[in-house]
């Protein structure tokens, strides 16, 4: 065999084993890959800490603390997923040119959430409905609305509290102009009238499903006057409005509109519920909104004075404290308070709770009187 021949032998060897040499190669082009997809990865990491932090910051802007002690329980009944009860007052600012710092809470509905059950309810308390102010420095029996006004969340909270013999330690309050900002950061909400009337430059027609946006709203669950049953009657469309508002903001469309929820929340909503409180009850009990419960606490129209009001019959307070607790899962207790104090005198006096048939005058009797 020539030198030339022995020479091209290793040169046709290393040619066979080129091509295995070339797949060996290959080998970084996964790795590349692999570090898009790692990058990816931690791009969309950081995006959700980049969301979890712009949620916490507006939630923090919320936070309004009556009672720090109180207020710390809800973390262990949440973290046993018991069932919780929340006040939720919707006042008479922020919207329509009404600036007070306060004002009156026009909705007083107490939100009970048990996720056991998986339901939620939401009781009205109408805002007429004469009650005693617990917290002020002197004897103070008056409509229940001024209690948010007097003496601010603290105030409303233990003034409904005690009228209907229900542990209440949170609270959640929407100003008017806040309720339209949700609805418009949810996407807007749906609703079936309950009747047919025109408010606000909106028209609705009972039983016909309608799409509201935020103005929208506002007014079909504002209007009072026109409703055959009067603020009875606006209660139940307030209550239609967030029971939507609930089922939209659990559904994954809420995310479209993330940042404009965000700043619905910061700017017109407080609460004493910390953001690690929050997280907690929408992670689990979210499915409590999937059956919502309502119900009022039905008054007897009168006069105090020159006010119209609502008294709250001593059997009415018993039967809407029986149910609160109830899905609280707490034993039943007499109500006993100065409404229903109250009552037995007026009674006595000849204020019929049984069989009204015209508009009585109420008289709220001292203290010291029995």
């Amino acid at each position: 065999m020539s030198k030339h021949s022995q020479t091209e032998q290793p040169q046709d060897q290393a040619t066979n084993y080129l091509p295995k040499k070339r797949r060996h190669k290959k080998k970084p082009v996964f790795k590349i890959v692999g570090l898009i997809i790692l990058a990816l990865l931690l791009a969309l990491g950081a995006y959700g800490l980049h969301l979890y932090q712009q949620t916490k910051s507006a939630a923090e802007k919320t936070y309004s603390s009556v009672n720090k002690v109180n207020e710390a329980a809800l973390t262990s009944k949440v973290a046993s997923q018991d069932p919780i009860s929340i006040l939720l007052l919707g006042t008479d600012t922020g919207a329509e040119g009404r600036t007070e710092v306060n004002g009156n809470s026009d909705t007083i509905i107490i939100v009970t959430v048990n996720p056991k059950t998986k339901r939620t309810t939401m009781t009205s308390i109408p805002r007429d409905t004469m009650a005693q102010m617990v917290g002020t420095s002197s004897y103070n029996f008056r409509k229940i609305n001024a209690a948010y006004d007097i003496g601010g969340a603290k105030m409303a909270l233990n003034s409904v509290s005690k009228l209907v013999n229900v542990p209440l330690t949170n609270y959640v309050s929407v100003n008017m102009g806040g309720l339209e900002e949700i609805v418009k950061a949810v996407g807007g909400v749906d609703v079936t009238p309950t009747l047919t009337f025109s408010y606000g430059g909106y028209h609705f027609t009972k039983g016909k499903k309608i799409h509201l946006n935020g103005k929208a709203a506002l007014a079909y669950s504002r209007m009072r006057h026109e409703d055959p049953q009067g603020d009875y009657g606006r209660q139940a469309r307030q209550r239609q409005i967030i029971e939507a508002i609930i089922k939209s903001a659990v559904s994954t469309g809420t995310l479209t509109n993330f940042q404009s929820f965000l700043d619905s929340i910061s700017n017109n909503v407080t609460t004493n519920l910390t953001f690690d409180q929050m997280v907690a009850i929408f992670k689990d009990y979210r499915g409590a909104a999937k059956k919502i419960k309502s119900d009022h606490l039905q008054g007897i129209s009168g006069w105090w004075g020159s006010a119209s009001i609502q008294v709250a019959s001593t059997t009415e307070l018993q039967r809407v404290s029986d149910n609160i607790r109830s899905e609280l899962g707490l034993a039943k207790e007499t109500v006993s308070n100065e409404t229903t104090r109250q009552n037995t005198l007026n009674a006595a006096y000849g204020f019929n709770f049984d069989h009204p048939m015209t508009e009585q005058n109420f008289t709220v009797f001292s203290q010291s009187d029995n």
